[in-house]
């Protein structure tokens, strides 16, 4: 894409956590590119570095034990460890985040009102009586079916899936050019889910913003997304359209998190499981390929030593000559713990 639609540009990126006096990298040298008007997905489970990403572009993590290297540009200002009072003239203004857990995102002491308003009274020019008609409108747009009971009421007394949703409202209640969402709809259920997806690619559209959609969901990736990033152990693993990875997934992590995703248009007697779970930050493999321990089966000489990002095809990256040799296992599971040798 032409370099003026280039919003935000993540450049060798590394946040490293203090354990015990020492910094481990949960987000290793990453760099990613998020255009205007594009969702990219960011997927892997649990432990992968998705969250910790998404906090460091927003300088959200605790700066006495964290450490923050390489650039992160927004608008081709360089955003990295940008004192607190300039970030927050763009936190809620420009840049939004949908948070994973609502309850701590939310003021325990504020009615929902008062939470979403002190977005608007800080970012923009509407008077009182105006702001809370956008408040209540806001509140009506993500699902909320009794806004004006709902704008006098504290967090508690709603129920997970509303909190999720005031949460979205606070998010978008500016128009926000760039807008995070770390799992925007896991506490929804199927039809609020559709409606809040469909604000996301409303928002897209009409204000040109440009999102990142971190989710365990590959259902709403392949609805939602434009590029889909994998990543693993606080790596980019593989980078491409959506389209693309859905069709011709690449690295071994990503055709394993595919192959164990139930499909309504494939019957599977078994869905895979992927060996092993995400090592702790201080137990991580830092040298060669990080998901070698999980696919036990392919020979130590189909990994590289020092794996980078190599771009296979337009726009289609993955990391570690390792894809050019993996399969599943023709057998059982049992047969992968026994260690049979793939092509």
């Amino acid at each position: 894409m032409a370099e003026d639609k280039k919003l935000l540009r993540i450049e060798h990126l590394t946040t490293s956590f203090r354990i015990n006096d020492q910094y481990y990298a949960a987000v290793d040298n990453v760099s990613l590119d998020v255009n205007k008007n594009e969702i990219l997905a960011i997927v892997g489970e649990s432990g992968s570095g998705k969250s910790a990403l998404a906090f460091s572009i927003v300088g959200l993590h605790d700066k006495l034990n964290t450490k923050i290297e390489g650039e992160i540009n927004y608008k081709d200002n360089n955003i990295t460890n940008l004192p607190e009072r300039k970030l927050n003239k763009l936190r809620g203004k420009e840049m939004g985040m949908i948070f994973q857990d609502p309850l701590t995102a939310l003021n325990p002491l504020m009615t929902i009102g008062n939470q979403i308003d002190e977005s608007l009274e800080l970012h923009t020019k509407l008077n009182k009586p105006n702001r809370r008609k956008k408040v209540l409108d806001l509140l009506q747009q993500v699902g909320i079916p009794n806004p004006e009971v709902t704008y006098n009421q504290y967090p508690h007394e709603l129920s997970g899936g509303m909190r999720q949703r005031v949460v979205i409202a606070i998010a978008i209640s500016c128009d926000p050019e760039f807008l995070i969402a770390d799992e925007p709809t896991t506490a929804l259920d199927v039809t609020i889910q559709s409606q809040i997806l469909d604000l996301l690619k409303k928002l897209k559209s009409e204000t040109n913003s440009g999102i990142i959609l971190i989710t365990h969901d590959l259902g709403v990736v392949a609805e939602m997304a434009d590029r889909v990033a994998v990543m693993y152990a606080g790596q980019i693993v593989e980078l491409a359209p959506v389209v693309e990875l859905f069709k011709n997934p690449l690295h071994p992590y990503t055709r394993s998190l595919l192959q164990s995703n139930p499909s309504v248009n494939e019957v599977k007697t078994k869905l895979h499981v992927i060996q092993g779970i995400v090592p702790s930050l201080d137990k991580l493999p830092r040298q060669g390929c990080r998901f070698k321990d999980r696919i036990p089966w392919l020979a130590e000489s189909a990994h590289d030593e020092d794996p980078v990002l190599q771009e296979v095809k337009p726009g289609h990256f993955v990391r570690c000559s390792c894809y050019k040799h993996f399969e599943f296992p023709n057998s059982s599971e049992e047969a992968a713990r026994d260690g049979v040798i793939g092509s």
